[in-house]
């Protein structure tokens, strides 16, 4: 190939360099593109408030009242005259209806007292300071013990299974409840079980109990009321 006359004004010597120049050119500009941003210009004119004119206050009529003139000053005399009341003036006496209490003042014996004792809530059996006494526990020492155990005996010795319930296999627990009155007599029965004929033998065990001690709290007879369960058991 045959060189060209003048190699040193050769065009594409650097033409690297002018495309690099040229792109980094295009990216800022494109840059700036992105990021040119513009704001609203305020409104710097002003606006005109039209106030109104201060309203005329009126004024109101005059209005002209015919006022009296003021009383006379009364007349007072120089000399008072005094009348002297002819009438005599009874007084009565008025006897004061309050009663006085240093007057009159009873003596005891004109006083009834009714000796009415104080009817003094349940103790119950685990609390009360003296048990109840069942018969035949009157010399133990542990009198509580010994009334579990007298309980025990009585049940055993006049229980019998209902005849009704043994042929139809119900057995269970009867739970009773009742109250050892001041008098030492059985009182206010409760029964809760599984069958009302066995309710009805356990009812009858209890009221079977005999007469006791009552219990005593502060030395003054009270009721007890006292629970135990009655078990029905078929062998």
């Amino acid at each position: 190939m045959k060189p060209k006359k003048h190699p040193n004004r050769d065009l594409n010597k650097n033409s690297g360099l002018y495309f690099v120049i040229g792109l980094i050119l295009v990216m800022a500009c494109t840059y700036m593109a992105f990021e040119w941003k513009t704001y609203d210009q305020p409104n710097y004119y002003g606006e005109a408030i039209n106030m109104p004119d201060d309203p005329l206050e009126e004024v109101p009529p005059l209005i002209t009242l015919d006022v009296p003139p003021p009383p006379p000053a009364p007349f007072i005399p120089d000399v008072i005259e005094v009348v002297i009341n002819e009438d005599p003036i009874i007084e009565t006496d008025v006897a004061s209806s309050e009663s006085d209490p240093y007057k009159e003042i009873l003596e005891v014996k004109d006083i009834d007292v009714i000796d009415d004792p104080v009817d003094m809530p349940p103790v119950p059996f685990s609390v009360i300071e003296e048990v109840p006494v069942f018969p035949g526990c009157e010399k133990a020492v542990d009198k509580r013990a010994c009334f579990q155990d007298q309980m025990n005996r009585h049940i055993r010795k006049n229980f019998r299974y209902p005849e009704i319930p043994l042929e139809m296999g119900i057995q269970g627990k009867v739970y009773m409840q009742f109250m050892i009155e001041t008098d030492g007599s059985i009182g206010h029965i409760q029964k809760r079980g599984p069958d009302k004929h066995l309710e009805a033998e356990a009812t009858r065990i209890i009221k079977l109990l005999p007469k006791m001690q009552p219990g005593k709290q502060r030395g003054t007879p009270v009721k007890v009321p006292f629970s135990i369960p009655i078990n029905f058991k078929l062998q």
